[in-house]
C-alpha cells in the first residue's frame, strides 16, 4: 500500500511539473529526473526491487514502439552512414571510455565496467525531441537523432548482455555467444516484421473496438518477450513490428480509432516514464543508505567522472565526424555544419533506456550499487545540465530554419484538394456547388504553408461553441440524461476536430 501511495503522490507531482515545464519550455524528462532525485531523499520511501527482465520489457518496449512508429525505415537507409557512426561506433567508444574509467578509478572488474559503459552509452532522443520539435531544425539532423535512439539501444543492449554473461560466469567461453550475436540482429528484425504482418491481419478484424488498443500492447510486449526468449534482439524486433504497423495500419484505421489509440499511447508512455524515474529514485535511496562515508564520496566522484566522460566522448566524436565529412565530402553534396554538430553533440541526454538497463542488473552483480548509482547520476545530470540548456543553445547557435517540410506539406495539400475537386466533376446540385466552392476557397487559401483557416471554419467553431453551451445548460437543468449528453458530446468533439485551427496538434504529456 505504501508503494501505491508514493506512486500516486509522484504522479500528482509529475502532472504539476508538466505545467511548470510548459511555462519554462524545458523537456519534461528533465523535471521527472528532478522528481526521481527527490524520491531518493524521502525518508519514508520504501525499498523496492524489480525483476531485471521485467524492467526492460515494461519500460523500453512501449518507448521503442512509440519512437519507431514515427520513423520510416527509408530514413534509416538514407542516413545509414551517420547512423552507423552514432549508433554503433560512438556507443562502442563510449562503452570503452567508461569501462576504462571504471577499471582505473573505481576498481570495477572488466566485465562489470563494460556493463556500466553499455548502460550509459545510449542517449535517449525523447528528452531532446520534447524541445527540438518546437523549432524548425534541419530535418536530416532530427531523423538522425531519432534513428540513433533506436539503433544505439540495440547495440548497447547486445554489449550489455555479453558483459553480464561474462561477469556472472567468469569461466565461461565467449565462443558459443558469437553465433547467437550474429543471428540476434537480423533475426530480431525479421521476427518483428513477421509478428507485424500477423498483427495487422488480427487488428483488421478488431477495428473500432477497445480490444484493438489492448491487442496493440499485447503485440508490443509479446514481441519483446518472444525475442528475448529466442535470444534475438528485442529492440530490433519491436522496431520491425513498428515499421510494419506504421506502413499498414493507418490505411486500415478510422479517424476515431487513431484518436483513441494516440490518447492511450501518450498516457501509457508518460506514466511509464514517471514510474521509471520513481523506481530509480527508490533504488538510489537504498544504495545511498548502504554506502557510507568515504565509500559514498568515492562512488559519487566516480559517478561524476562517468557523466563527464559520456558528454565529452560524444562531443569529441560528433565534431570529429563532422570535420572529416566536410573535408572529404564532394562539394556538390550538403554536409552538416559545425553548428548542427554542436547541437547534436549536446542532445546526448540519457533517459529511460539507461534507467531500465540499470534495473536489469541481477542483484548479485559485482559492484551493482556503484553501477546503479552512476547510471542514476548520469541520467539525472545529463537531463538537468543538457535538458535545461538546449533551448538557449539553439538561440545562441542561430541555426537556420529548415522550411522544406512546409514546402512539401503545401505541395501535397494542394494536390489533395485538386483530387477532392476532381471527384465532384460531373456532379450538380446546390449541395455539390457548396462543397465545390468551399474546396476551391481552401485551395486558394492554401498557397501559404499552414492549413488555411477559412471564414467557414471560424463560423463553424462559433456555432459548435453555442451548441456545446446549450448542451451543458440542458444537462445542468436535467433536460437531457447523461447518456444523451455523452452521445452528443462525442458528435461535437468529432466536428470540432474537423475545423480545429491551423497548427493545432496532439497535446504533449
Amino acid at each position: 500500500m505504501q508503494l501505491f501511495e508514493v506512486t500516486l503522490l509522484l504522479l500528482a507531482v509529475a502532472v504539476a511539473l508538466m505545467q511548470v515545464a510548459r511555462h519554462l519550455r524545458v523537456p519534461y524528462p528533465a523535471l521527472l529526473a528532478l522528481v526521481g532525485g527527490c524520491v531518493a531523499a524521502l525518508p519514508f520511501a520504501p525499498h523496492l526491487n524489480i525483476e531485471p527482465r521485467l524492467a526492460l520489457a515494461l519500460f523500453v518496449a512501449p518507448a521503442v514502439m512509440d519512437t519507431a512508429f514515427e520513423l520510416p525505415p527509408r530514413e534509416l537507409l538514407r542516413n545509414w552512414v551517420p547512423l552507423m557512426s552514432l549508433a554503433v561506433l560512438l556507443v562502442l567508444a563510449t562503452t570503452a571510455a567508461v569501462a576504462w574509467a571504471g577499471v582505473g578509478f573505481a576498481g570495477l572488474p572488466l566485465a562489470a565496467a563494460v556493463a556500466l559503459g553499455a548502460i550509459v552509452a545510449p542517449p535517449d532522443a525523447a528528452a531532446a525531441a520534447a524541445v527540438l520539435s518546437e523549432f524548425e531544425l534541419p530535418r536530416r539532423a532530427m531523423a538522425i537523432l531519432q534513428g540513433e535512439s533506436l539503433l544505439n539501444d540495440a547495440v548497447a543492449l547486445l554489449a550489455f548482455g555479453i558483459a553480464v554473461s561474462v561477469a556472472m560466469s567468469p569461466g565461461a567461453a565467449l565462443g558459443p555467444l558469437l553465433p547467437r550475436l550474429l543471428i540476434a540482429v537480423p533475426g530480431g528484425a525479421l521476427l518483428g516484421v513477421a509478428v507485424g504482418l500477423f498483427g495487422t491481419w488480427i487488428l483488421r478484424r478488431m477495428a473500432g473496438t477497445v480490444s484493438a488498443i489492448i491487442t496493440q500492447f499485447l503485440f508490443t510486449f509479446g514481441t519483446w518477450i518472444l525475442a528475448d526468449h529466442l535470444s534475438l534482439s528485442p529492440i530490433l524486433a519491436v522496431v520491425g513490428l513498428a515499421a510494419v504497423a506504421a506502413r499498414e495500419m493507418p490505411k486500415r484505421m478510422t479517424a476515431r480509432d487513431r484518436i483513441n489509440t494516440n490518447a492511450v499511447w501518450i498516457t501509457v508512455t508518460f506514466v511509464l516514464n514517471v514510474l521509471a524515474f520513481l523506481l530509480m529514485g527508490l533504488q538510489a535511496r537504498g544504495i545511498l543508505s548502504q554506502l557510507q562515508g568515504s565509500e559514498l564520496t568515492h562512488a559519487l566522484a566516480f559517478a561524476g567522472l562517468v557523466l563527464a566522460a559520456v558528454i565529452l566522448v560524444r562531443f569529441a566524436w560528433v565534431m570529429s565526424y563532422g570535420a572529416i565529412i566536410r573535408r572529404f565530402l564532394p562539394p556538390n553534396r550538403p554536409a552538416p555544419s559545425a553548428r548542427v554538430g554542436i547541437l547534436v553533440s549536446w542532445c546526448g541526454m540519457r533517459g529511460l533506456v539507461t534507467l531500465a538497463t540499470a534495473f536489469a542488473l541481477p542483484p548479485e552483480f559485482p559492484k551493482r550499487d556503484v553501477i546503479v548509482l552512476s547510471a542514476f547520476t548520469v541520467v539525472l545530470g545529463s537531463l538537468i545540465l543538457q535538458g535545461f540548456t538546449i533551448r538557449p543553445l539553439i538561440f545562441w547557435l542561430k541555426i537556420a530554419r529548415d522550411e522544406t517540410l512546409d514546402d512539401e506539406v503545401a505541395a501535397a495539400r494542394d494536390a489533395m484538394l485538386a483530387a477532392a475537386l476532381a471527384v465532384l466533376d460531373g456532379a450538380h446540385g446546390t449541395v455539390v456547388e457548396e462543397v465545390r466552392a468551399e474546396l476551391s476557397a481552401q485551395r486558394s487559401a492554401s498557397a501559404g504553408r499552414e492549413r488555411p483557416n477559412t471564414e467557414s471554419d471560424e463560423l463553424r467553431r462559433r456555432a459548435l461553441g453555442a451548441e456545446r453551451a446549450l448542451l451543458e445548460d440542458w444537462r445542468e437543468d436535467g433536460r437531457v440524461t447523461d447518456d444523451v449528453y455523452h452521445h452528443l458530446e462525442e458528435e461535437l468533439d468529432r466536428a470540432e476536430l474537423a475545423v480545429e485551427p491551423p497548427g493545432a496538434s496532439w497535446p504533449e504529456a
